[in-house]
C-alpha cells in the first residue's frame, strides 16, 4: 500500500510511503520477543481502548480542537504524547511501531482524515528508524485470535460523592458565595477523554478533582473564587451562568486554553 500525503498538506511536496500490513501472528511474535522493540498505537476511540486494548500500547487520540488547528499536519508530540515513549522511539530504541484502528485490512481502507491516517502521516514526516506496519484486521482481529493478550473489559464504576461540602479535601464553604443545589452535586459529565463539564461545588472538591486527574479549569463564574491556584490552572470567565450573559465574546479565549492544555493532555473542568 502506497501513502499519498498530498491531501494532507498545502505543499506541492509530494511525499509517498510504502505502508506494509502485518497479520496477528507476527504482531504477537514482536510482543512476546525478548527484546521489547515493538511500539503499538492504538488508533481507535478512548471508550474503544479503554473497552480492550494490547498491554502496553498506546491510544493514539487527539481532540477535534486540535485536529482543526493543525490542518492534517499534526506533530510527533500529538500521536506519541507520553515523553519517555516518544524519546525512545526518536532515539531507535523501537525497531518497529504497529497501527491498529477497529478492523481496517490496509491503509486503503482507513479514512482519510480519521486518526490511523493522520498518524502514518505524521510518523512518515518524523522519520525515527523503525519499521512502519498496519495490523491486518485491526484490533478485532487481534482480539478474536488472542483474547489472551488483550485487557478485559472492567466493570463501570459510578463516581460516589458526598453531598456535603465539608468534605475533607474540599474548599471551605465559607469563603465562597456559591451555591450548588443537591441535584447538581452529582459527578462531572465527561465531554471528551480528560474534558469534563462540572459545578461549582464540583471545583471546590480537591479529592474529586484529583481522583479525576484534573489539572487545569475554566471558571465560567463572576464570584466563584479559584480554590486550589497553587493545585491547579485556571482561566477565569468572568460572566453570569443566565441567558442576558454575552458569553460568545469569550469564546476565542477559552477555545485557546482548551487549545492549549489539550495538547499537553491537561483535563479541564467548568465550573458554572
Amino acid at each position: 500500500m502506497y501513502l499519498d500525503l498530498t491531501f494532507l498538506s498545502r505543499r506541492p511536496t509530494m511525499v509517498i510511503m510504502e505502508v506494509p500490513t502485518i497479520d496477528c501472528a507476527s504482531l504477537r511474535g514482536l510482543l512476546e520477543g525478548d527484546v521489547p522493540g515493538c511500539l503499538v498505537l492504538d488508533c481507535r476511540s478512548f471508550l474503544s481502548f479503554n473497552s480492550s486494548h494490547i498491554p502496553g500500547s498506546t491510544n493514539v487520540r487527539f481532540s477535534t480542537i486540535v485536529r482543526r488547528r493543525a490542518r492534517g499536519g499534526l506533530g510527533l508530540e500529538h500521536i506519541v504524547p507520553n515523553e519517555d515513549t516518544r524519546n525512545r522511539l526518536l532515539s531507535g530504541k523501537y525497531q518497529s511501531v504497529v497501527l491498529l484502528d477497529d478492523r481496517s485490512l490496509d491503509l486503503s481502507q482507513a479514512k482519510k482524515d480519521g486518526t490511523l491516517m493522520l498518524a502514518v502521516t505524521a510518523l512518515c514526516r518524523d522519520r525515527c528508524g523503525a519499521s512502519m506496519f498496519i495490523l491486518k484486521g485491526g484490533f478485532d482481529t487481534f482480539s478474536s485470535e488472542y483474547p489472551e493478550m488483550c485487557t478485559k473489559p472492567s466493570p463501570p464504576q459510578g463516581l460516589s460523592l458526598p453531598l456535603s461540602s465539608s468534605h475533607p479535601g474540599s474548599a471551605d464553604p465559607s469563603c465562597s458565595p456559591c451555591n450548588t443545589p443537591l441535584y447538581d452535586q452529582g459527578g462531572p459529565v465527561e465531554i471528551l477523554p480528560f474534558l469534563y463539564l462540572g459545578s461549582a461545588y464540583h471545583a471546590s472538591r480537591k479529592d474529586m478533582l484529583d481522583m479525576l486527574g484534573i489539572t487545569a479549569l475554566i471558571n465560567v463564574s463572576a464570584n466563584c473564587p479559584n480554590h486550589f491556584e497553587d493545585s491547579y490552572l485556571y482561566k477565569s470567565i468572568p460572566v453570569e451562568d443566565n441567558h442576558k450573559a454575552d458569553i460568545s465574546s469569550w469564546f476565542n479565549e477559552a477555545i485557546e486554553f482548551i487549545g492549549e492544555h489539550m495538547h499537553h493532555f491537561y483535563s479541564l473542568n467548568y465550573q458554572m
